[in-house]
């Protein structure tokens, strides 16, 4: 039986991950990610997507995307691995795939989950053991979220400037509600959504996007947002 195909819809965030095929590393050197973040730079110029906050670990990357067009991450997806993986054979002399199976894609409410898949995303390395701390690991758009270095790469989602009138004031809230966020029961459902593939929103939004795609969606976030996310 066909699958079908990914649910993407143009000016939505949608969380993606992929992981290296069995688990294996996918970023063995400093160079591979500084590499993997320059083409990921140039593909989301290339086919307007939008970059808002990524993790990139030794064996899997999480990113928080949103595309214009209905093609569009489909599109920056195909290029950044017609790229980088033929660069990882040659570099490691190896040959065969480089990831395991498709990315798996959610559709995010916005601006309700937005920050609360960043802060999913961000912690990554630290569940991980990657890096103790999350601003321990550089490969992560956390550190220019509080505000300790400008990443070129982001576009930073509109839910971010709400959180204060100031830089300032918007680094550090986001880091006090992302700390907040890693211990909470929140935090343990949306990790449960976006494993499965499902949509991150409430109920209300998942029926929206079911009656517009006009197909069942399985593994939605049921309730309301917390107030800390809102």
């Amino acid at each position: 039986m066909a699958r079908l195909p990914r649910l993407v819809i143009p000016n939505l965030p949608h969380y993606v991950s992929q992981y290296g095929n069995n688990k294996q590393d996918v970023f063995l050197e400093e160079e591979d990610y500084s590499v993997f973040i320059a083409w990921l730079k140039e593909a989301s110029i290339r086919f307007d997507v939008s970059v808002h906050a990524y993790a990139l670990l030794s064996n899997q990357i999480r990113m928080l995307l949103t595309p214009t067009t209905s093609d569009g991450l489909a599109r920056f997806m195909q290029w950044i691995g017609r790229h980088y993986v033929p660069y990882f054979n040659q570099k490691y002399g190896r040959s065969g795939t480089l990831w395991e199976g498709r990315y798996r894609t959610s559709v995010v409410q916005a601006p309700q989950y937005v920050l609360l898949c960043s802060y999913y995303i961000e912690h990554a390395s630290s569940e991980t053991g990657v890096a103790p701390a999350m601003n321990g690991h550089v490969w992560t758009s956390y550190l220019h979220h509080i505000g300790d270095r400008s990443d070129p790469l982001l576009r930073v989602h509109a839910s971010y400037w709400g959180l204060g009138n100031t830089p300032f004031e918007r680094e550090m809230q986001y880091r006090a509600l992302s700390e907040a966020a890693f211990v909470s029961e929140e935090m343990v459902a949306v990790d449960a959504v976006l494993k499965k593939g499902g949509v991150l929103g409430t109920q209300a939004f998942k029926e929206q996007l079911e009656k517009q795609s006009g197909r069942k969606l399985g593994g939605g976030r049921r309730g309301r947002p917390s107030k800390k996310a809102a």
